[in-house]
This record gives structure tokens, C-alpha cells and sequence, in this order.
């Protein structure tokens, strides 16, 4: 599943957007100003952000060079009121990828994600097939060369997602924070166990492996 960030003061239409991603198939995270935008990005990878520009505080554009000062990667989306020739130029010298105006169709709206995460190298089929290893989000199973290789939910939705964004580096921390619930006790050693199980399922996978970023992490890396 893919993480979604929306950022607007709009309240109603921000639910809207939320509600209608979701049923979309991809996981969305709501919040009204940048500074809450700022704590979900420590906390979560996301794989596309969604920005209005006009909101209090800092704005859709200010928010966007920060964004770009921290991630080069990450896909971002203007959706704004503003039809202006100056405000999408002040965008996309900010560092944006695409720029809608108010009122959205969402049918559009769901073509230019995948547009966007498939520039970004991300497959948004919700199926990766690297060799003989297939991971299919539908099916929640993995296979090497046909045979099913048995995975918790926890552990397929962590190799889905590394082998989403290949060669990344995760920190524990973030890998806690994405796949365990706030109000779990374990601690960061619990991600180095994880992490053993999933290399010893996968050992007979020629396609990647997961390697160990010390003092860091851990990233999936193709062989």
C-alpha cells in the first residue's frame, strides 16, 4: 500500500480527498498545517505528497522547498484555487511536480498519481516482479520461482516496501513507526529480528537481498 500525505486548511475538502484515496486502495494521512505535515515526515515515508498553497503560516510554497531541501524524490502535488500563471511558476520553481486547480476531478486526480508515481520509479500496481521474486500487494503473498514463500502481513507489507524504493535506506526507527502501532513496547531490536526472519525466508531468492546499513538501517538492494 502507498502512503499519501495531504496537506490543507480545507476541512471538508481535505476529508473528501482522504475518503476518496482511500477507497483508491492507498493510505492517506490528513493534516491541516506544515508544521503537522513536518511531524508525519519524520514519522512515515511517504510516496506522494498532496499540498494546497494558500493556508496559514507557512505556506504551499515554502512548504514545498522544504520538502525539497529534505526528499529530491518524493512526488508533489499542488491542488489550489489559484489559476495564476505566477503562482504554478512560483510552484515548479519550488520544486513541484504537477500543479491542479480547484474544483478537482478525482478520476483526474487518481490518473495523475499514478502518472507521478510511476515517473518516481514507483509501481503503483500494487505488484512488484523483480526475477523470480513476485510480490503481490493484492494477494498479500510472495513467490520465488512459483513456490510461496509464507509471510505475516508485518513482514511482506516491510519487504514491500523496501523493494518499492530499492537501494533506500531505512532506519529502524522509521520502520517501527510505519509498522508498529504507537502503543507497541517493542523496541528497535525487534526490527534486527524482523529482519532476520524475512533474509532467512528469502535465502532462496537470487534477486535481492537485504542488507545491513550500519549505524543506519537496512535497505533491499537487487542483485
Amino acid at each position: 500500500m502507498f502512503n499519501v500525505l495531504l496537506l490543507d486548511d480545507d476541512k471538508d475538502f481535505l476529508k473528501a480527498l482522504q475518503s476518496y484515496l482511500v477507497k483508491e486502495g492507498y493510505s492517506a494521512d490528513a493534516v491541516t498545517c506544515a508544521d503537522d505535515a513536518y511531524d508525519a515526515m519524520y514519522h512515515t515515508t511517504y510516496d506522494l505528497i498532496i499540498s494546497d498553497i494558500m493556508m496559514p503560516g507557512v505556506d504551499g510554497f515554502q512548504f514545498a522547498e522544504h520538502v525539497r531541501a529534505i526528499n529530491s524524490n518524493v512526488p508533489l502535488l499542488f491542488i489550489s484555487a489559484r489559476d495564476d500563471i505566477g503562482a504554478k511558476h512560483k510552484g515548479f520553481s519550488a520544486g513541484i511536480d504537477d500543479y491542479m486547480v480547484k474544483p478537482i476531478s478525482f478520476e483526474e486526480l487518481s490518473m495523475r498519481i499514478r502518472a507521478l508515481l510511476r515517473r518516481a520509479g514507483i509501481s503503483s500496481s500494487r505488484r512488484i516482479e523483480l526475477g523470480s521474486t513476485i510480490l503481490d500487494s493484492d494477494e498479500h503473498a510472495a513467490y520465488v520461482d512459483g513456490v510461496e514463500i509464507p509471510l505475516t502481513q508485518r513482514e511482506f507489507n516491510i519487504v514491500f516496501k523496501m523493494l518499492s524504493y530499492p537501494r533506500k535506506t531505512f532506519s529502524r526507527q522509521q520502520l517501527m513507526d510505519e509498522f508498529w502501532d504507537v502503543e507497541s513496547t517493542s523496541t528497535s531490536r525487534t526490527v534486527d529480528v524482523y529482519m532476520t526472519k524475512i533474509r532467512d525466508k528469502f535465502s532462496v531468492s537470487k534477486d535481492f537481498e537485504i542488507q545491513t546499513v550500519h549505524g543506519l538501517g537496512y535497505k533491499a538492494v537487487p542483485r
